[in-house]
């Protein structure tokens, strides 16, 4: 494990893991309340094959950047600064022709990020992904716009309760343990920094850039995720213009790293042309 020192690497908190000598680099990014902990499960496998680069976003909890101002809600009120982030974090280190794994909102920060820079990654694996989490004409998001409110009304006022209903709904409840990790990962997060980014991330629509999409995808869907309905993977691998397939993890729930860690490494493999 080689913690990196750098400006941005350095306030992310990235390590990079994994052999030394490899030319194969994979990224692994984490989604909303969590931080770079939920791959604890999958690094050490996948490290032994590639360079592995983890790291944590700006409004994670375990970011500990004494300046409180690192989060800047104006700043990420959209998918776009973040995706900048990242391409400045990738060239900082010379990561280049990566596999990127994005989990839920940084799976389309990797699309983005794909589309400004399409020399960073040879391919993106999208786990638990949505252009848009809201209900539209003909499209199927998962939750109508009242429901996103009172979610986002009940983080404004009692975030402590909405992060421990929240990590027990999202998380496979036949897995104690894993719910525990991300309801801790929710509760280090500051109240006013989940309020923004909820705000962002449930009021996000991404559908006009999967079109723009060229680098090949694979899409990673749970069999019964309450965040994103299975009819989602399959209109961003309909709309998606380079090559895509959706790939089935059988198990519940939005986080697979951690409740069928296995199931996603074998999907991983089988999409590298590897056995992990």
């Amino acid at each position: 494990m080689v913690p990196v020192k750098g400006s941005i690497s350095a306030a992310m908190n990235a390590r990079i893991i994994g052999c030394s000598d490899s030319e194969e680099h994979m990224v692994l990014a984490h989604g909303f309340g969590a931080d770079q902990s939920v791959w604890d499960k999958i690094v050490p496998i996948l490290a032994q094959h590639c360079k592995v680069l983890v790291f944590d976003w700006a409004f994670s909890g375990a970011v500990t950047v004494k300046d409180t101002t690192l989060f800047d809600p104006v700043k990420y009120s959209s998918y776009d600064a973040f995706a900048d982030d990242l391409i400045l974090l990738l060239d900082e280190l010379s990561f280049k022709s990566s596999v990127f794994v994005g989990h839920s909102m940084s799976a389309m920060i990797g699309c983005i990020a794909s589309i400004k820079r399409p020399d960073l990654f040879n391919r993106l694996i999208l786990v638990g992904a949505s252009p848009r989490y809201i209900n539209a004409e003909g499209y199927e998001g998962g939750f109508e716009s009242r429901i996103v409110d009172n979610m986002i009304s009940n983080v404004e006022t009692n975030y402590e309760e909405w992060a421990t209903a929240f990590a027990s709904l999202v998380v496979d409840p036949q897995d104690p343990l894993s719910a525990d990790k991300f309801r801790n990962c929710l509760r280090r997060m500051r109240n006013d920094v989940a309020l923004s980014l909820a705000n962002t991330v449930f009021h996000s629509d991404h559908r006009h850039i999967l079109p723009e999409v060229f680098v090949p995808c694979t899409i990673i869907q749970t069999t019964n995720d309450v965040i994103v309905p299975i009819s989602v993977a399959y209109y961003m691998d309909e709309n998606i213009r380079g090559k895509s397939t959706v790939e089935m993890v059988d198990t519940c729930g939005h986080f697979p790293q951690l409740t069928a860690h296995l199931q996603l490494l074998d999907v991983i493999g089988g999409v590298l042309g590897r056995a992990f």
